[in-house]
């Protein structure tokens, strides 16, 4: 449902020269809600984000927050703050100070940026580290205290962009975990960026996929994914099969393809183990297809590749794509 706090894009376009990063894209990030914009490299999202955080030009149309239009405001005048890929914190200031620049600039006492600051550290379990330098920081360490300065001037909106993608695997998730966490805490609207379908699954209310300087779809996580609109949301998603059955163009998801003793024949071209699963891509003529079966079913009848196989799978599975 709209409310007046809700982040509102009107037709934003940007252009760099002949080229169109964002092409007249419209759409409402509800209030309070955890946005992913997704997409591959070049689709325009990072674009999109700079222009809501004012460090790129709107060359057409409008950003609306709170039913005002800030396309035209300085960064530091929106309600919003960006969290930086690189993290972007000054080497020779230590934590606290960090956290604080933003407020030192804004002309508060030392005692009041430095009691904020420590707000936010606490916030983020970073506060018994308040005086190091950022050398003396893990990667984590220096994501929590990016994200701690970035929260220090209580934005309406938080921009993240690719804020994960300095980290182990391991400490990715662990540290989406905590954004999704302290965006809850904050009831603030959470925009963030990302190439990552697995990050954007489990972090968002709302995925929107961008292809080509458009949005290719929008929605809750679960129905982007279980329901694409579209051959180009079917493949990003992953887990997906698309194919031509009785002329249209259909989404399957690779969970729903079965190995069984009667079905469409196949040939198996590759196995993969990956963990609670099996990946087993076989090909029919000239379209391959994708099954995930189940660890303990493969192993009972393991297949390798050149087998011969039948795919079966509930017609009811069967999603239309659009286009």
């Amino acid at each position: 449902m709209r409310t007046g706090n809700d982040l509102e894009l009107v037709h934003l376009t940007k252009r760099y020269g002949a080229t169109t990063a964002v092409d007249d894209i419209s759409h409402v990030f509800p209030n309070a809600s955890y946005v992913c914009l997704l997409g591959p490299s070049g689709c325009g999202k990072s674009t999109t984000l700079r222009m809501v955080a004012g460090h790129e030009d709107v060359t057409e149309g409008s950003i609306l927050l709170d039913g005002q239009d800030i396309s035209g405001l300085p960064p530091a005048k929106r309600g919003t703050a960006m969290m930086f890929q690189n993290y972007a914190l000054f080497p020779h200031l230590n934590v606290r100070d960090n956290v604080s620049f933003s407020l030192r600039m804004k002309g508060e006492d030392k005692a009041t940026r430095h009691r904020a600051a420590e707000e936010m550290l606490a916030l983020v379990d970073m506060g018994h580290l308040a005086d190091r330098l950022p050398a003396q920081l893990s990667g984590g360490q220096q994501q929590r205290v990016a994200l701690a300065r970035a929260l220090v001037t209580k934005p309406r909106v938080l921009l993240l962009d690719e804020p994960l993608s300095a980290l182990d695997p391991f400490l990715r998730i662990r540290v989406r975990g905590e954004l999704k966490r302290l965006q809850r805490e904050l009831g603030i609207t959470f925009l963030h960026v990302t190439h990552g379908q697995d990050e954007a699954l489990a972090l968002a209310d709302e995925v929107v996929v961008m292809n080509n300087a458009v949005i290719e779809q929008a929605g809750p996580a679960r129905e982007v994914f279980n329901q694409p609109r579209t051959e180009f949301v079917a493949r990003f998603m992953g887990g997906h099969n698309v194919l031509t059955l009785q002329g249209a163009r259909v989404a399957l998801r690779a969970d729903d393809v079965r190995l069984a003793r009667e079905g469409l024949p196949a040939t198996v071209r590759a196995v993969e183990f990956q963990g609670n699963h099996v990946s087993v891509t076989a090909a029919h003529g000239e379209e391959e297809i994708l099954a995930y079966v189940p660890e303990a079913q493969f192993y009972d009848d393991p297949k390798n590749p050149g087998d011969a196989v039948h795919l079966a799978w509930d017609e009811g599975r069967l999603h239309r794509l659009l286009a």
